[in-house]
């Protein structure tokens, strides 16, 4: 098989999980479309995987694809997506040609059918090296440039690129910038000087400085309702109310309506009824007086029927969990918030922060396929 190497490309990794590498793909998408007719995407190996039509892919392609409707099925966008056992039976029997060749089938059909082809790796420079496909090789494998994307600051973000950079180096492959990503609003101008003389020692430009939006934080309570594996008493059509703060039920009754202002989500165990009537009463008879994101029962206690079926009749979204109130909270504090396709409200703050921020024309100029 030969490799498209007509078709301009760029391939975006991170200096680790959590920067904001998705974030930036959603956001470049956007912005390229203003230069290129057709842009196609793909990520080659993802670690992430949800089930469409009986086929595991990649979660990030299902996002693009549902975000942009890219004219291509989904295995083309995700050819490769790793699940639990994937790793230990590449180990036995593994075969790399193949995993290659599905790679390269896959990036040609993006590839021919498409202006630009944005190629979205999975985390650093590394990951991947246990199947012999860290980004660093499937960027070679593709033969694409690549972005960089890690956090705002001079010290550990320079630390981390160095890090991926000589790995990158290693494997013949060319970073051609770096972008900051959620960098305090009121020290963009102060840090973009010592950022640019830090990242430009180690020959990297700065393609974008993009600010921190606490918005994009903000995970959905139907997210929340996944990760905690919890189940919805009511209110599930309010799923995508955003949770903007967290608090636990330990206060009185009385004290409830200082916590319940919109976007509070109340945890407390599932016995203290006294709390739901009090959450109930500040709802007011149509629902829509505090709108708190919801609340999650904890303990594995459930309310009785008929105080279920009040919170049904108010629209107070309500879930019960197992675990104690403490714990939940710990671990929604640590979740990790992916955009949900249907959040038109947040994709489109990342497509307006990031066209403002992003130097899209030093994309463009990286973006040249690299000869075999």
């Amino acid at each position: 098989m030969e490799l498209n190497r007509v078709t301009p490309r760029i391939y975006v990794a991170a200096t680790r999980q959590d920067d904001g590498k998705t974030t930036c793909c959603l956001g470049l998408y956007a912005a390229l479309s203003s230069k290129y007719k057709k842009i196609g995407y793909i990520k080659p190996v993802g670690q992430r995987f949800v089930e469409v039509g009986g086929r595991k892919v990649d979660e990030d392609s299902v996002l693009v694809s549902n975000t942009y409707g890219v004219n291509l099925p989904i295995e083309a966008m995700s050819p490769i997506a790793v699940d639990r056992m994937f790793t230990r039976e590449y180990l036995e029997r593994g075969n790399l040609p193949a995993m290659k060749a599905t790679i390269g089938e896959a990036f040609n059909r993006v590839a021919w059918e498409h202006d630009f082809v944005l190629i979205e790796g999975t985390g650093h420079a590394g990951v991947g090296s246990v199947l012999d496909l860290s980004n660093a090789q499937v960027a070679k494998l593709l033969g694409s440039q690549v972005i960089l994307v890690t956090t705002g600051g001079v010290g550990r973000p320079v630390d981390e690129v160095s890090l991926n950079l000589a790995l990158f180096e290693k494997h013949g492959v060319k970073v051609v910038g770096v972008v900051l990503n959620k960098v305090l609003p009121a020290k963009m101008e102060a840090l973009r000087p010592w950022a640019e003389k830090a990242f430009a020692r180690m020959g990297l430009p700065i393609l974008g400085m993009i600010p921190y939006h606490g918005e994009l934080r903000r995970p959905t309570l139907a997210q929340v309702c996944l990760e905690l594996g919890g189940e919805f008493l009511s209110g599930e059509n309010m799923k995508r109310r955003k949770v903007r703060s967290v608090s636990v039920g330990a206060m009185t009754a009385a004290r409830l309506q200082d916590q319940l202002h919109p976007g509070a989500l109340l945890i407390t165990p599932g016995d203290r009824e006294d709390l739901l009537m009090a959450a109930l009463e500040s709802q007011g008879k149509s629902g829509n007086e505090a709108k708190p994101a919801g609340i999650i029962l904890t303990d594995g206690l459930k309310p009785q029927p008929g105080l279920i079926k009040m919170l049904r009749e108010r629209g107070l979204p309500t879930v019960a969990v197992v675990g104690d109130s403490y714990s939940v909270a710990a671990k929604i504090e640590r979740m990790t918030v992916k955009t949900d396709p249907g959040d038109k409200e947040k994709i489109g703050m990342i497509q307006e922060v990031v066209a403002k921020h992003l130097d899209l024309d030093s994309v463009s100029r990286g973006s040249k396929p690299v000869k075999a």
